[in-house]
């Protein structure tokens, strides 16, 4: 009897053995099911020119611009400038559909004369270009095509329309001087209204130059930097500007240990009084009108 026992229970072993390795077995044949990986679109990126370098373009690889008359920062393109420069927005712009290199600090929105949404980098507002196609041949109005992904003929138009770089050192605006007196000037700094197109640094804030300087020398700036309140050095070392600038003609020198940015021997400051405000230019008559002139693309060569 007590050898029967023994068999059986030998016998349940085996048979529970031989379940839990089945059992085993069929868990491996199992699908592991992947919980599905949401990607987020990046809605602006960085893309690469051989001409022009790194530039913003959108989710499809379209190009985004500039305007040098969007001087204050907000969007100046209105009526039919609209159709052809339409605005780029995106709803709800969050860090993690920028691309590399990008910073979500540097953007913004901002609501334009026609009630659109539009973002801003660096404080410029951004667009699209859609030229006017030639018709249909048969008199017919043409329409506006969007720009191709990849291109950058907007780029330079009017000489007031730029690629929007992330790296720029010198920008353009179009705009009309007004002076710390409140007086508007035109580009000859006579009193009286007219727009002038001048240098900025990559945020839009007013650049100048002074008259008393000489080729590539800073005769202004104190050596213990006690008057650069006043007129700040533009300190820099980087040379980024539009395609419609000659490069060639910017050069850095060394004041006191610091790199300032030069213009055809004229080196470049701000002034104390615009307090890094957009669209300011109160430096062009102080003192008096012309001793800080705006640099400007034909300012002559420094002596």
């Amino acid at each position: 009897m007590k050898s029967k026992q023994i068999t059986l229970a030998f016998v349940a072993l085996i048979a529970t053995t031989f379940f839990v390795s089945c059992s085993s077995d069929s868990g491996s044949d199992t699908p592991v099911t992947t919980p599905p990986v949401t990607v987020v679109k990046k809605e602006i990126s960085l893309s690469t020119s051989a001409t022009l370098g790194s530039y913003l373009s959108d989710k499809d690889g379209r190009s985004l611009y500039f305007f040098a008359t969007d001087a204050n920062g907000q969007a100046s393109c209105t009526g039919g400038c609209e159709a052809l420069w339409p605005a780029f927005n995106v709803d709800n712009l969050t860090a993690d559909k920028l691309g590399d290199g990008l910073n979500l600090a540097d953007f913004g929105t901002i609501t334009t004369a026609s009630a659109k949404k539009q973002v801003t980098y660096k404080g410029w507002p951004l667009y699209y270009y859609a030229p006017l196609s030639s018709g249909d041949g048969y008199g017919g109005a043409g329409t506006n095509v969007p720009e191709a992904a990849g291109k950058t003929t907007g780029d330079g138009v009017g000489g007031i329309w730029f690629i929007a770089k992330p790296d720029y050192s010198i920008l353009l605006v179009r705009s009309q001087l007004v002076g710390h007196d409140g007086k508007n000037y035109k580009s000859d700094y006579t009193v009286g209204d007219g727009v002038t197109t001048y240098f900025t640094d990559a945020k839009g804030i007013t650049l100048y130059t002074f008259k008393n300087d000489n080729f590539k020398k800073n005769n202004f700036t104190k050596a213990d930097f006690s008057n650069n309140a006043v007129w700040p050095i533009y300190e820099t070392d980087k040379i980024v500007v539009p395609s419609v600038l000659d490069k060639t003609k910017f050069s850095v020198i060394t004041v006191f240990g610091k790199s300032q940015l030069v213009y055809n021997g004229w080196p470049l400051y701000y002034f104390g009084q615009d307090a890094n405000v957009r669209g300011a230019n109160k430096g062009i008559s102080f003192p008096s009108p012309g001793v800080w002139p705006v640099p400007v693309k034909d300012s002559p060569l420094a002596i």
